[in-house]
Order: C-alpha cells, then structure tokens, then sequence
C-alpha cells in the first residue's frame, strides 16, 4: 500500500499544466507565512530556495512538493490536497494572473495509512 501525503485535484492539475506551458518547469511551496497565509505557492523550479528546513513532501502533476518544517509538524497526520478556486492568490505565485488560487484541503490519514507512513519513515536514510 502506497500513502501520498500530497495529491491535487483534476482542476489543479489542469491549472499546473495550463502554468507549465507559459512557464516551464515548476515547484510547490507550502508554508505557513505571514504576507500569503498558509496558501501552496507555485514557482518556476528552482526559484525556490528550498531550506535545510523544508521536507519534500511528494509531487503534483510532475512537481515538486515541499512543506516547512514547522507546517509539516501541523499537518503530518493529513493528506493535503490541492485544489484551484476562484479569486487572487499569493502575489509571488505564479497562478494570480489567472484570477484562481490554489487552495489546501486536508483529510485525515486513516489508521492504516499512519502505520504506513509511520513504516516508510523509519525505513528512510537519514540525511542529518
């Protein structure tokens, strides 16, 4: 059994690809900022400096994923998912002129899907 601790909907994933085309290769920022809340931000790939801090969290539509680590310790018991609604977005990301935002929904991982995780996270090399 394979857990995704990130996916997206069919609107977000139409949205990714509509971004890609414009702008090529991109990447997802989930943070808890203060200036754009807690909204995912879509970036050109690598205009991100990703921190020492930030967890990779899976992919959506071929891109990456990454979370902060104080955020990641919020919503590590929740599969995110990524959703387009009407409205402005983040003004770095790269959906505002498209007068949509995405948007995080979360649902709870299930028992089974903790035990996974939980399974998968001791298996993983440590990097520190």
């Amino acid at each position: 059994m394979s857990v995704l601790r990130v996916t997206a909907t069919e609107a977000a994933l139409a949205l990714i690809e509509k971004l890609r085309s414009k702008h090529g290769a991109l990447m997802f920022h989930q943070s808890g900022g203060c200036c754009d809340g807690s909204a995912p931000m879509c970036y050109p790939d690598g205009e991100f400096m990703v921190g020492d801090s930030d967890k990779l969290l899976g992919e959506i539509g071929g891109c990456s994923f990454y979370i902060g680590a104080e955020q990641y310790n919020y919503w590590r018991h929740m599969q995110l998912i990524i959703d387009v609604v009407p409205g402005r977005g983040g003004m770095f990301s790269l959906e505002g002129p498209e007068g949509v935002r995405f948007l995080t929904r979360s649902r709870l991982f299930t028992d089974e899907e903790v035990k996974v995780l939980a399974e998968e996270d001791a298996a993983a090399p440590k990097t520190r």
